[in-house]
């Protein structure tokens, strides 16, 4: 019974990682590189998405508790996992130590982000361009959502291969090799268009 309900969760988990949590990530993403059009570029996009009906359930049922839950169990697989990387050094060993270590830095960033954005505007602030200019304006600060922001992005493109055989789309030794580049092209354009949306900024 207790290996259904843990085969049950991880299924899940991989599910929610993707749907709702890695379509939130590129759709956030692709929000952020307006910024690369200029401030009031970038401001309707986010004044579009602030707009949207339903919002607050939307992110509530859509984002944050999906998240939250792969969050948790995340840490939980994280911290019980054994990781063998150092003893065999196959590729996909290291990129499940590497999933695992992305996952907590990825949790932290996001808290962080959160707290800087969401959390500020209920309490009033408005998340806009210059909001984004003066975060990022600190050189400190720049780097830790640069590196929160890769994070994030191979956190979900390395997930979305794990996701691909634990749901059975990917079954073949040769399907998850080309899995794997698929991916990492993935990794790439979105790096490309996170750290372009960063340096729009500053």
């Amino acid at each position: 019974m207790a290996g259904n309900r843990e085969f049950f969760n991880r299924r899940l988990h991989s599910l929610l990682g993707v749907i709702p949590v890695g379509l939130f990530l590129v759709q956030h993403l692709v929000v952020n590189h307006f910024a690369t059009g200029g401030e009031e570029s970038f401001n309707n996009a986010a004044h579009f998405m602030e707009s949207l009906p339903f919002r607050i359930f939307l992110e509530t049922f859509v984002i944050y508790l999906p998240l939250l839950f792969h969050a948790i169990y995340g840490l939980y697989i994280a911290f019980t996992a054994k990781n063998n990387a150092s003893r065999y050094g196959y590729f996909r060993n290291w990129m499940f130590m590497l999933q695992r270590v992305s996952g907590v830095i990825t949790l932290v960033f996001v808290a962080w982000h959160v707290w800087e954005t969401r959390v500020q505007a209920a309490f009033g602030a408005e998340v806009n361009f210059q909001m984004m200019e003066n975060i990022l304006s600190n050189p400190f600060m720049f780097w830790f959502y640069i590196i929160g922001v890769i994070s994030a992005i191979f956190h979900f493109a390395n997930g979305l291969w794990s996701f691909f055989v634990s749901w059975g789309i990917t079954v073949s030794p040769r399907s998850q090799v080309i899995s794997t580049y698929v991916t990492i092209g993935i990794f790439i354009a979105l790096s490309i268009v996170g750290v372009r949306a960063l340096t729009a900024f500053i």
